[in-house]
């Protein structure tokens, strides 16, 4: 090996050459093995947790998301004996109307948004607005976030985009750490959807415990079920209580080394992300670029976040709440694109160039890549957990353990495994519930106990999709918000363990003295 070739490979960090190492190793063991591990109906036994497993422990070993996934899905065409990773899982997955839907609203039209916004200064001009209004210093700034959390309830995705396309430039004028911006977005976005529930989550949930059970001949029995479990979802709304407090820094101990720190160096330094991190959102994202002649106004903010609210949740409203159909009007697609659309027609109207406001848009969209690439693979992680039947096995794992106190939390423990090893909160929901509802009934047919079960497999799965390093939420926030992902899901797991616990307990403790 000559000089250049040690200086090359020195120069790769440990976690680089870690994985680099288990690459090789993976496509050895697949010429090796590929088909002969024998399935076990629906699953391959243990083999089927490692694929996931792998890429979670690989992405918090070496704080390298891209390498850690694809090890992942590598190791799955390995163990289901389709070594065409490409063919069978990474173009099926991208090619999908689901993740066209991711790219096409959540990346491209939030990244050429924010784009925009670095033009028109609509974003920094709201900023200021509501500095004056309501934000007084980090106290304040890290409530309205919070509260901005509410507001944009409609969905784990759409909250983490919304809330952190909106505060991030008021959180980082006041000192905000990026870590603390980024947990309190994700932690006010899918336990927010689960607790104000004016959004799919009713519709999506009840559809899957339809003839579950005899309580449930309908979608609209699910539906009502779903209303009457919301004050047994623990973990939603300790998550939002416990973010609150720690918005108005009134909890008395903040769990986790790292998130301390990361307070600690924004309030002496100044610094909102780490010297060594690696923030989602390029400087397309953070760079103004207003021309000399074009004068910012609340409109180029308003305008396009009034068009996204207004033509994704009033038809909603209307067509759910007002003319009671079951399969309400909720055009969120369309409201992202006729946002950046109003964006670019309001910087046009006040006189900016085409060309400058088309090259806000690109920039914009250059800013998102490394979240495209990421949430690409996750949706590929999630197809591979899929085929070689990650849930199916770890369902049959803990099937045994059937004592009726117990059973809320390991229900809720379960859903933590799934959504965490997959990344999806409703994709581990579609898995369970079919399961957990004649599961909880054969164990204890008591409507009160059912519904503190379901309140558990709720809050669990949004807890384990919320700290998944793979979840699409998980990503997005950092990317909204500029945070490093790892140090993103380091600072505000310990966090998000609190208000777990207590919802575990807090379970067990209603069962016990009241079923």
């Amino acid at each position: 090996m000559t000089h250049t070739d040690k200086s090359w490979f020195s120069s790769f960090s440990r976690g680089n050459r870690i994985n680099l190492a288990i690459s090789v190793l993976v496509i050895i063991l697949g010429v090796i093995f590929a088909g002969d591990i024998p399935r076990q109906g629906d699953h391959f036994g243990f083999w089927s947790v490692l694929p996931p497993l792998v890429a979670i422990v690989l992405a918090f070993w070496t704080r390298e998301v891209v390498s850690a996934l694809f090890v992942g899905i590598a190791l799955g065409g390995v163990i289901s004996g389709n070594l065409n990773i490409v063919q069978e899982y990474l173009i099926p997955s991208i090619g999908t109307e689901d993740f066209a839907l991711i790219l096409l609203v959540y990346l491209w039209s939030l990244g050429g948004l924010i784009g925009i916004w670095t033009r028109t200064g609509g974003a920094q001009k709201f900023a200021a607005w509501a500095s004056n209004k309501i934000v007084r210093g980090p106290k304040t700034a890290k409530f309205f976030t919070w509260l901005m959390g509410l507001v944009f309830h409609q969905g784990g995705t759409i909250s983490t985009v919304l809330t952190g396309a909106t505060v991030r430039p008021i959180t980082d004028k006041h000192g905000v750490s990026h870590e603390e911006t980024s947990y309190m977005v994700d932690s006010t976005a899918s336990p927010a959807a689960t607790i104000i529930p004016f959004n799919v989550w009713p519709i999506y949930i009840g559809g899957l415990v339809v003839g579950t059970i005899p309580m449930f001949e309908t979608s609209q029995d699910g539906i009502a079920f779903f209303f009457s479990a919301l004050p047994f979802n623990f973990y939603g709304i300790f998550a939002l209580i416990v973010t609150f407090l720690f918005a108005w820094e009134l909890l008395p101990w903040i769990p986790g080394k790292k998130m301390r720190a990361a307070i600690r160096r924004a309030k002496v330094t100044g610094k909102l992300d780490r010297d060594e991190s690696e923030p989602l959102a390029a400087t397309e994202l953070t760079e103004m670029k207003i021309p000399e002649d074009y004068r910012p106004g609340l409109f180029d903010f308003f305008g396009p976040i009034g068009t996204l609210l207004g033509v994704a949740i009033i038809p909603y409203i209307v067509t759910f709440y007002i003319m009671g159909q079951e399969d309400p009007l909720l055009m969120i697609a369309e409201a992202f694109v006729l946002a950046v659309l109003v964006g670019m027609f309001v910087a046009l109207a006040k006189g900016m160039e085409l060309k400058t406001v088309m090259e806000g848009f690109i920039d914009g969209c250059k800013g998102v890549t490394i979240g495209a690439i990421i949430l690409a693979l996750a949706v590929s992680l999630k197809s591979v957990a899929d085929s070689v039947g990650t849930a199916a096995y770890i369902i049959e794992l803990v099937g045994d353990a059937i004592v009726p106190a117990a059973l809320p939390a390991i229900l809720m423990l379960l859903c933590i495994i799934i959504a965490f090893s997959t990344g999806t909160s409703w994709g581990t929901y579609a898995v369970v519930f079919p399961v957990a509802v004649p599961l909880v009934w054969a164990v204890l047919p008591d409507p009160f106990f059912l519904t503190i079960c379901f309140g558990a497999v709720v809050g669990g799965a949004v807890f384990g999709d919320q700290c998944s390093p793979i979840s699409d939420t998980t990503i997005l926030s950092s990317l909204a918000t500029g945070c490093d992902l790892m140090d993103h899901v380091y600072t505000q797991a310990p966090l998000a363990i609190l208000a777990a616990s207590i919802g575990a307990v807090l379970s067990t403790l209603m069962v016990v003295f009241f079923v």
